[in-house]
């Protein structure tokens, strides 16, 4: 099996390559502006250094989010792109389950997983010890979760005084998110369908009909009538 996984839920666009055991490359830049460009870029990029082409993947793995409209549509618009031209399998990973098996190791007891959701708000879950879910996911205030939790993800970082003590990774690992979707294919478990975890209606909007904003035209008066 050769996997390729990547996400772009969040700023970083992680990409890895894993061959049912093991990553054999990996690569992650932070650039929220140019997802698409550096995804495209990277894939490639780690293909030719391990000497191998895109009809060498047996099967794609990608972040589902929780994640801001246009972060997501990058990795998934590309994952349906290339499983269609491959003919190969799709799947989804939840972006803050990536990053709680990460963290899990460090903590010891309950943490958070806050990621950043624009307007003030985080998109979060809550794990147990062992890094798995007990709530959420979730989108919200950063006042509203337990200031008492460490946590992972940007949350932290950008709300320092509102947030748990920061914990574990601030973005998430492509080689994580392979080696859980090797592993849930090796134990025939069902993973995620590649749909985005949205959370919440996008920023932008499909504009609604055009409005007048000047005077309906009145009909002349006709010559010679009162």
């Amino acid at each position: 099996m050769l996997m390729l996984a990547f996400d772009t839920a969040t700023p970083a666009v992680a990409v890895a390559l894993h061959d049912g055991r093991a990553v054999l490359a990996e690569a992650t830049t932070v650039d929220a502006r140019r997802q698409g460009e550096i995804l495209a870029a990277t894939i490639a990029s780690l293909l030719a250094r391990v000497g191998l082409r895109p009809a060498d993947l047996s099967v794609i793995a990608v972040g589902v989010g929780p994640g801001p409209y246009t972060s997501l549509r990058a990795g998934l618009a590309t994952a349906h792109a290339l499983g269609g031209a491959l003919d190969i399998g799709v799947h989804g990973v939840c972006t803050l389950d990536v990053m709680a098996r990460e963290a899990a190791p460090a903590c010891g007891r309950d943490f958070l997983v806050a990621t950043d959701a624009r307007r003030r708000e985080v998109y979060w879950a809550r794990y147990g010890p062992g890094g798995e879910r007990a709530e959420g996911p979730g989108v919200g205030p950063p006042a509203s979760l337990p200031a008492s939790l460490p946590t992972a993800g940007e949350g932290p970082w950008l709300y320092p005084d509102t947030m748990g003590p920061a914990t574990g990774p601030r973005y998430p690992s492509a080689g994580v998110l392979a080696a859980m979707a090797a592993e849930a294919i090796g134990r025939r478990v069902p993973l995620l369908p590649p749909n985005p975890l949205y959370l919440r209606r996008p920023d932008a909007r499909v504009p609604g009909p055009v409005k007048r904003v000047t005077p309906e035209p009145t009909a002349a008066p006709v010559a010679g009538r009162e």
